[in-house]
């Protein structure tokens, strides 16, 4: 009988990129991929968080840098990648949310979230790729989604808007990108305790409320998303592009 193998969810000898990564989902990401053996470079606008993750990762024994970029300046973008040797794992988790209903919604905070949300997670993956086309790099591309990229929400048309068009974009691409090798797929929590949601989460109503559409009955926390990150970076998810993960508790099976 020839037993099969378990494959491996170390990242040894990767170079992964993660934005948004100073606090929150993208810091959870860090310390995961870093943990699996993964030599990760942190970037996002606020240098002393960053600066306080890298010295926690290097102090346990991992391998971290960092570098203060603003993802939705692309010149400034453009310049680190093309400067930068090529990445073997890409997280988009930058992000943010203006929640109002339509009728409220300026056009301006529109505009704010699809820049940061949809069209600066395509010029960076774009920047990235072409490094690993060009060095033969067989990568992972993983694009933080949402449950309401599979769902809708009140007072979150924008948001909706934002995380369907990243739901669209890494099933194109992932077709794309499959006969060279490289596989793109989302992760897609539920409501997560970080900063980002700290502020709904302050109002009982809403928080009873979404815990209320959470069969797992109570709201995630950045380890749960640790070990799906490490999965979808490594060879034990070989097989897998165009992929959901879908990480909310079961908000979407209803």
């Amino acid at each position: 009988m020839n037993y099969p193998k378990l494959p491996s969810f170390r990242l040894d000898g990767k170079r992964a990129l993660i934005t948004g990564a100073g606090r929150g989902i993208g810091m959870g990401a860090s310390i995961a991929l870093a943990e699996s053996g993964a030599d990760v470079t942190l970037v996002s606008r606020t240098e002393t968080e960053l600066q306080d993750l890298t010295k926690h990762v290097n102090n346990q024994g991992y391998k971290a840098s960092y570098e203060v970029l603003d993802v939705s300046k692309e010149e400034e973008v453009s310049n680190f990648i093309n400067n930068s040797a090529p990445f073997d794992i890409l997280i988009n988790n930058a992000g943010t949310n203006r929640p109002a209903k339509l009728i409220d919604t300026k056009i301006e905070d529109f505009v704010y979230v699809m820049s940061l949300n949809v069209r600066s997670v395509i010029n960076l993956t774009r920047l990235v790729v072409k490094k690993m086309l060009d060095n033969n790099i067989k990568g992972s591309i993983i694009n933080v989604s949402s449950q309401m990229g599979h769902v809708g929400g009140p007072s979150r048309t924008t948001y909706c808007t934002s995380k369907f068009a990243i739901e669209g974009f890494t099933k194109s691409l992932a077709i794309e990108l499959g006969p060279e090798g490289i596989r793109v797929n989302t992760i897609c929590p539920t409501f997560i305790q970080t900063p980002m949601t700290e502020p709904f989460l302050k109002d009982d109503d809403f928080k009873k409320t979404t815990i209320g559409m959470i069969p797992l009955g109570r709201l995630g926390e950045v380890k749960d998303l640790m070990g799906p990150f490490v999965f979808l970076a490594s060879d034990a998810s070989s097989l897998m592009t165009g992929s959901s993960v879908l990480v909310d508790g079961g908000w979407t099976a209803r």
